[in-house]
Formats: structure tokens, sequence, C-alpha cells
């Protein structure tokens, strides 16, 4: 859905409005990447209750991740599960994008847009969500824990104003 409306409508646009020679330069998304970190290490419920709720969110199974240094003053040891995360493409992107921009984020209370300055300079987005029940597929009493999660957009834009139009045209709601 999202897709489609991306190929026939914002393709064009983003043609003519960011002066483009060639339809390929258009910029377009790369990958979603969720990513879910675990405070409580010595409980793994909590790592369990993150991977299903990651699992329920994007539909598809997260990677375990795990600490690669470690560090004694987070009592961390190398090897140690500290989260897990997601990456989307192709279909599943545009779906997740579609349904975070459409539904999650227009539901959280006194929303009034996201900031234009987590741009990274290279035309990729990163956002934080405190917590998964902003999701329509969380329900209150799976959750172990409340947990936040970071949601990275990446994009072939090659500087920031090129990934703003672009995700402005598939419609994250920006607060200008």
């Amino acid at each position: 859905m999202l897709r489609e409306r991306f190929e026939q409508e914002i393709v064009p646009q983003l043609l003519k409005e960011l002066r483009l020679d060639n339809v390929m330069e258009v910029p377009r998304i790369e990958k979603v990447v969720v990513n879910m970190g675990v405070k409580e290490k010595d409980n793994p419920k909590v790592l369990e209750g993150a991977v299903k709720n990651l699992t329920k969110i994007t539909g598809q199974r997260p990677v375990v991740t795990k600490a690669k240094k470690s560090i004694s003053d987070f009592r961390l040891t190398a090897g140690d599960p500290i989260g897990c995360k997601v990456t989307l493409r192709r279909e599943r992107a545009y779906e997740f994008l579609n349904k975070l921009f459409n539904v999650v984020l227009p539901g959280i209370r006194d929303f009034r847009g996201l900031s234009s300055s987590a741009f990274d300079g290279r035309g990729n987005y990163t956002l934080g969500v405190s917590e998964q029940l902003i999701f329509p597929e969380i329900s209150y009493n799976e959750i172990t824990t409340v947990q936040g999660m970071d949601i990275t957009i990446v994009t072939t834009a090659r500087n920031d104003q090129e990934g703003y139009a672009l995700l402005k045209a598939l419609g994250l709601p920006f607060k200008d």
C-alpha cells in the first residue's frame, strides 16, 4: 500500500522537488532497524518478553544482541545478552512504516510531531519510543516490563534535506 503509493505518486513528486535528472537518483527506504535494549540482564524473562513483543510488533523474529566488551561498572561480561533487534527490508519495512506513521505515532497522547533534527547527516532518521504499549498488537496483560525501543530508518538519501523530503512525502509527522 505505502510502497505502491511511493512508486506511483511520491517518486515523480520527489523528482521535481529535489530537481533530479534520473528516477534512480530518488532516495528510497533501504531498511528499518528496530532495536530494544534490556535493562535487567539478570532476569531472562525480561529478554524473552522483549523478543516476543518485537516479534508481534514487526512480524519478524528478532536477533538477540550480545555485549561485545566486558564493562565492570555495569556488571557486564562479553557475550551477555543485552537486547534484541530486527532489520526490516522491502515490503515489511514499508508495512511497518505505514503502521508507525498512520496508527502508532498519532495515537500517542499529546503528540505534536517529531523533531526534524534527528537526522545523522547522511539522510537516516532515528527516533526513540519510550514504551512498547503504543503499538496496537501489544496488550497490557502480556508485558513483563515496560521497555522502549529505537527505530532507525535507513535511506539512500545523500544528505539530510533529501532524507527529510523522502520521509515527509511518505507521511512521517514532523513538527515543522
